[in-house]
C-alpha cells in the first residue's frame, strides 16, 4: 500500500535522524518488529494447521472434509487475505489511518483465532472471516509505518525494513512448532488458541509502545465523500452478507464451499481482466509507459504461478508431509514425535541462513547483477525445481523427510530471488501517479497464486502425486525458460529500468 506522508502532523519528530535505541533505528521500529513477528506468529501458526484439521478424521479431532471441499476453503481463505489489503489499505489512508487500522486489524485477528478455538463448526468459519478481514487491515498498512519512523532520504530505511523482515520470518519460524506441538500433545483448538494468544500479545505490544512512534500512522488523508462512500459500501456488505446468511439458515439458498470458492474465482478472474484492460487502454500515457505496463503484465503472469506453487507450502506439500512422509525418521524421541506441521518452520529457517548471502551476491555482482526478469525467471526454475525433485517419489507412503527439506530449500532460493525484486520492479516500472495502485497489484497476484494453490489441493486426491507435482514443476520450469527467451523484449518494454 502506498506510503502516505502527512501534512497536518508532518514529518516525524525533528530528533528522529538521532534516534538509534534500536539496533541503531528509532525505537518504534521494535514495536512494530514485535508486533508483526507476533501477528506472523499467529498467521503462520494457523495456516500450519489449518488444511490437516479440515481433513483430519472426527475421531482425531478433525472436521472429516473431503480435499476438495478443504483446499476451496484453504484457497479462499489465503487469498482473501492477500486481495482484502486492497480496500485495506485504502481505508487506512481515507478513513482511519494506519495506527488505528492496525490496532482494529490485530483485533479482529485475535478474536478470529479465539473463535477457532471453539470447536464448533459456526466460529470455525467466523474465525476464517474475521482473521482474513483483520489481516487485509494490519498487513499493509503496518509495513507502511516502518516507513514513517524516518525522515525522507534517511539512509537507515533499508535497513530497518530489512529488520522489519526479520521479524516476520521470526514468528513464521516458531509458530508451527508451538501450534504443531500444542495440537499433538492436547488438541487442534489449543494450536488455534496459541495463534490467538500471539496476536493478543502483539496488540499489548504495540498499544503499550505506541507513545515510541511518533506520527508515524495518524495521517488521514479522507474527504467527507469519502467517508460517505466508506459508510454506504458497509451497510451494502452488512446487508449482502446478512441476506445471504438468512437465505443459507432458512435453506432458501444452498452454497457448498466448492460453489462460493467458484465463484470468489470467478471474481478474483473478472478483476484482474478489467484492470489490464483498463490500464492497457487507458488514456494520458506515453510510449514507454505502454511498454512498461505490458512487461508489469508479464511479470504478473509469472508472479502469480510462482506464488500458487510456492503457497503449495500449507496445502499439496502439508498433504504431503502428512500422509507420504516418514516422519518417524525424525523423532525426537517415542513421545516427542516429529509432525508434519515442523515442515512449515523450514522455510523460514533456510530465508533466516541464506538472506544474509544473497544480499552480499547482488552486492558482489555489481553491474553484472541479473535483471529483474532473470531474477523472476530462476525463481520460477527454483520453485519448479522443488517439486520436480519429488516426482520419483511422490507414489511413496514412508518418503523419507529430507526430500520435502530439499523442496522448501529449492522453494527459498527462488523466493529470495524473485519476492524482494516483485514489489520494487512494479513501482519502478509505474508512473508516480499510479505508483500505489501498482502496489496494490502485487497483493493481487499473490492473492491470485494463493488461490490457485489453495484450489490445487482440491485435486490432491484425484491425479496420481507424481502426475500433479509433475504439471506444477513442468508449468513453473517452462515459464521461466520462456522468460529467459524474453530477456531483450523486456528489456525494450522497460524502457530503461533495471
Amino acid at each position: 500500500m502506498p506510503e502516505t506522508a502527512s501534512v497536518s502532523h508532518g514529518a516525524p519528530p525533528s530528533n528522529a535522524k538521532w534516534d538509534r535505541s534500536f539496533f541503531g533505528h528509532p525505537i518504534g521500529l521494535a514495536i512494530l518488529f514485535s508486533t508483526e513477528m507476533c501477528e506472523r506468529f499467529s498467521f503462520y501458526g494457523m495456516r500450519a494447521l489449518l488444511l490437516l484439521f479440515m481433513t483430519s478424521t472426527v475421531q482425531k479431532g478433525g472436521l472429516a472434509f473431503s480435499t476438495s471441499k478443504s483446499g476451496s476453503i484453504y484457497g479462499l481463505y489465503t487469498a482473501g487475505v492477500f486481495l482484502l489489503s486492497l480496500p485495506g489499505g485504502w481505508i487506512a489512508d481515507r478513513i482511519t489511518g494506519q495506527r488505528r487500522a492496525v490496532l482494529w486489524g490485530g483485533i479482529l485477528i485475535a478474536v478470529g483465532h479465539f473463535c477457532m478455538a471453539i470447536p464448533r463448526i459456526d466460529t470455525f468459519y467466523t474465525g476464517l472471516a474475521l482473521i482474513v478481514v483483520g489481516t487485509g487491515l494490519l498487513k499493509p498498512n503496518i509495513s507502511t509505518m516502518v516507513g514513517a519512523l524516518y525522515v525522507q532520504n534517511d539512509v537507515r530505511r533499508d535497513a530497518g525494513f530489512s529488520i522489519f523482515y526479520m521479524g516476520i520470518n521470526i514468528g513464521a519460524m516458531i509458530a508451527p512448532l508451538v501450534c504443531g506441538y500444542l495440537r499433538e500433545e492436547y488438541d487442534w483448538h489449543y494450536g488455534f488458541g496459541a495463534a490467538g494468544v500471539g496476536m493478543t500479545l502483539g496488540l499489548i505490544l504495540y498499544v503499550a509502545g505506541s507513545r515510541y512512534l511518533g506520527p508515524a500512522g495518524l495521517d488521514i488523508a479522507g474527504t467527507p465523500s469519502d467517508q460517505r462512500r466508506f459508510r454506504i459500501g458497509l451497510i451494502g456488505a452488512g446487508v449482502v452478507i446478512a441476506a445471504i446468511a438468512a437465505l443459507t439458515v432458512t435453506g432458501a439458498l444452498s452454497l457448498t464451499a466448492e460453489q462460493i470458492s467458484n465463484v470468489f474465482g470467478v471474481l478474483l478472474t473478472a478483476i484482474v481482466v478489467t484492470f489490464f484492460v483498463w490500464l492497457l487502454t487507458a488514456k494520458g500515457y506515453s510510449k514507454t509507459d505502454r511498454g512498461r505496463f505490458l512487461a508489469i503484465l508479464v511479470l504478473f503472469i509469472a508472479s502469480c504461478l510462482f506464488w500458487s506453487a510456492f503457497e503449495q507450502a500449507g496445502s499439496t506439500l502439508n498433504l504431503f508431509a502428512d500422509r507420504s512422509t516418514n516422519l518417524h525418521a525424525w523423532d525426537f524421541s517415542a513421545r516427542k514425535p516429529f509432525i508434519a506441521e515442523y515442515f512449515q518452520s523450514l522455510n523460514s529457517i533456510f530465508i533466516i541462513l541464506l538472506a544474509p548471502v544473497f544480499a552480499w551476491l547482488w552486492i558482489a555482482l555489481r553491474r553484472r547483477e541479473p535483471t529483474i526478469t532473470a531474477k523472476f525467471s530462476v525463481g520460477l526454475i527454483f520453485v519448479g525445481l522443488g517439486f520436480a525433485i519429488l516426482i520419483p517419489v511422490a507414489g511413496g507412503t514412508a518418503v523419507s523427510p529430507w526430500w520435502l527439506t530439499a523442496t522448501y530449500l529449492l522453494h527459498t532460493i527462488g523466493e529470495l530471488c524473485l519476492s524482494p525484486v516483485g514489489l520494487s520492479a512494479m513501482t519502478k516500472l509505474a508512473p508516480a501517479r499510479i505508483c500505489g495502485l501498482m502496489m496494490g497489484v502485487w497483493f493481487l497476484s499473490i492473492s491470485v497464486g494463493d488461490y490457485i494453490g489453495g484450489r490445487l489441493a482440491s485435486v490432491y486426491e484425484v491425479f496420481p502425486l507424481p502426475t500433479l507435482f509433475g504439471i506444477v514443476a513442468g508449468f513453473c520450469i517452462v515459464v521461466g525458460i520462456l522468460l529467459v527467451l524474453l530477456f531483450r523484449p523486456m528489456k525494450r518494454l522497460m524502457g530503461g529500468v533495471h
